[in-house]
C-alpha cells in the first residue's frame, strides 16, 4: 500500500467504538468537531440541518435510553444528535455527521454511527418542534478499548466497472 496522507489515515483509522472512558470532551476539541460539520457540503449550500450537542450527564443517559437502550453511549463525553429539518432528505445530514465523525477521529476520539433510535421519544426528549425529526446520532469520547478491526468486503464485491455485473477489483 502506498503512503497515506493524513486525511486517508483518519478514514482508515475510524471504527465504531462502543466503550468510552467517562471523561468530557474539551470544549476546544468539541468546537473543532462542530466546525468540521458546519463546513460539510450540502445541496445548493442550503445547510438544512441542525446538531444538538448533549454533554449533561443525566441527559446523555436519557438519550442513550432513547437509542434503544444503548447505555454505553452515556459514558462518552458528548453525544451529537443530528436533526432533520421539515421536508428534508437524509443525504445532507449524513454528510454532515460523517464530517463530524472524521474530525473526532482525527483528534483521537471514538465515535459510533447510531441509527437504532426511537426517533419520536428522542425528539420529544430534546424538545424538537413539529416537523423536525431526529435522523442519527453519534457518541464522541475517549475510547476505553480498541476493538479488533472487522473485515471489509473485497473491492470486487462492492464496485462495478462501467456497468452492473462487471466487478472492479484492485489492490493497494
Amino acid at each position: 500500500m502506498t503512503d497515506l496522507n493524513p486525511t486517508l489515515q483518519t478514514m482508515w483509522q475510524r471504527q465504531s467504538i462502543r466503550k468510552y472512558r467517562p471523561a468530557p470532551v474539551p470544549e476546544a476539541d468539541l468546537h473543532l468537531i462542530l466546525e468540521a460539520a458546519r463546513r460539510a457540503p450540502t445541496g445548493s449550500n442550503r445547510q438544512n440541518w441542525q446538531l444538538i450537542v448533549v454533554t449533561e450527564e443525566a441527559l446523555k443517559r436519557e438519550v442513550a435510553a432513547a437509542c434503544m437502550n444503548q447505555t454505553w453511549m452515556g459514558d462518552a463525553g458528548a453525544i451529537l444528535v443530528l436533526v432533520k429539518l421539515p421536508e428534508q432528505g437524509d443525504t445532507n445530514g449524513a454528510i454532515v455527521l460523517d464530517h463530524a465523525i472524521l474530525a473526532a477521529t482525527s483528534l483521537g476520539y471514538g465515535t459510533c454511527w447510531i441509527g437504532a433510535i426511537d426517533r419520536e421519544k428522542l425528539g420529544a426528549l430534546l424538545g424538537l418542534p413539529a416537523g423536525y425529526a431526529v435522523q442519527n446520532a453519534t457518541p464522541v469520547g475517549i475510547p476505553a478499548d480498541t476493538p479488533e478491526r472487522r473485515p471489509r468486503k473485497p473491492p470486487e464485491a462492492l464496485f462495478m466497472d462501467q456497468r452492473y455485473g462487471r466487478p472492479l477489483g484492485y489492490e493497494l
